[in-house]
């Protein structure tokens, strides 16, 4: 198996739904189209952003295998497998495998309340299943497990995983994770899922980042990328500062559930920008519209992504 080289920009696609809920297939290729033509270097399918937890097994299925065949092995395909136990992870790891993935993404299980040594044996047992790489998701606000930095060195070391998206939101333990990774000889791809630290992240070691925001502005991410690889950190800060700014688009739905705020807004902009046909949200949330939807367009419009 020749596995991918796995950094840089890895935007975690949005999943365009029509107005009665189903996967916006146009929609989807034309996303996945202009993030590929903007120069990522992957692309996460089906992760939180992906909306993946409200998608039925055959919306995640005509998902991936939309993204896949408009990708053609252009960049590489990760795949959140996203699911409430190892039994189902599996099975949907599998089923990624099947429609032409290059890595899976599982988190520690969602709804078993599983102790550390259970949470070791899921990720050997969804490693062992498949035979494309296996990314940890370390996302203790959805599953309540902060994953330990010797469990994830360990595993790394001993070829069981390939990498983590770090979407803790703990910083020190990201930057203490990269320490301890390097240390062991650096097993894991490191990728962070923070927008707005990204410079950052990559100025510590992190191997590349996976931004939500990366759905609206993926050239601009594209760019930071570039500006620390060549050790230009004024210029990358500059960029960093201009897609914070770009970022104030998901506080404008005060007392709308994170979903809606946070991939809503993305939905808006990219709706705003003509990437998605619409910002429709998967039930039972809200899209956001009215004054909230005016000032995405607004941010999106004055940052110069809107074309005239």
């Amino acid at each position: 198996m020749t596995t991918p080289a796995f950094h840089g920009i890895v935007p975690p696609i949005l999943t365009p739904l029509t107005e009665d809920g189903a996967v916006d297939i146009a929609s989807l290729e034309r996303l996945t189209g202009h993030l590929v033509e903007a120069g990522v270097h992957g692309l996460f399918v089906l992760g939180s952003t992906g909306e993946v937890a409200y998608l039925t097994d055959e919306q995640r299925g005509q998902v991936l295998r939309t993204v896949v065949r408009v990708v053609a092995g252009r960049v590489p395909v990760m795949a959140g497998t996203i699911d409430l136990t190892q039994a189902r992870v599996i099975e949907q790891a599998r089923a990624a495998v099947t429609a032409g993935v290059d890595a899976v993404v599982a988190t520690a299980p969602v709804y078993a309340i599983n102790d550390l040594a259970e949470v070791e044996a899921h990720f050997r047992a969804v490693a062992a299943a498949v035979e494309v790489p296996l990314f940890a998701y370390d996302i203790p606000v959805r599953v309540r497990t902060k994953l330990p930095v010797e469990l994830l060195v360990r595993l790394g070391a001993e070829g069981v995983l390939a990498g983590v998206k770090d979407s803790s939101g703990d910083d020190v333990g990201f930057r203490r994770l990269v320490a301890a990774n390097a240390a062991a000889g650096s097993p894991l791809a490191l990728f962070t899922g923070h927008e707005v630290v990204v410079d950052g992240m990559l100025l510590l070691g992190a191997d590349g980042v996976v931004p939500g925001l990366g759905n609206v502005d993926a050239a601009g991410y594209v760019r930071l990328w570039e500006l620390a690889r060549a050790g230009q950190w004024a210029q990358a800060r500059a960029e960093q500062d201009r897609l914070a700014a770009l970022f104030e688009i998901v506080f404008q739905a005060a007392g709308r559930s994170g979903d809606a705020a946070g991939v809503g807004s993305f939905k808006v902009a990219a709706h705003a920008q003509g990437l998605i046909d619409s910002p429709v949200m998967a039930a039972p949330v809200r899209a956001l519209d009215g004054e909230a939807a005016e000032r995405i367009a607004g941010i999106v419009r004055e940052a110069g992504l809107v074309r005239a």
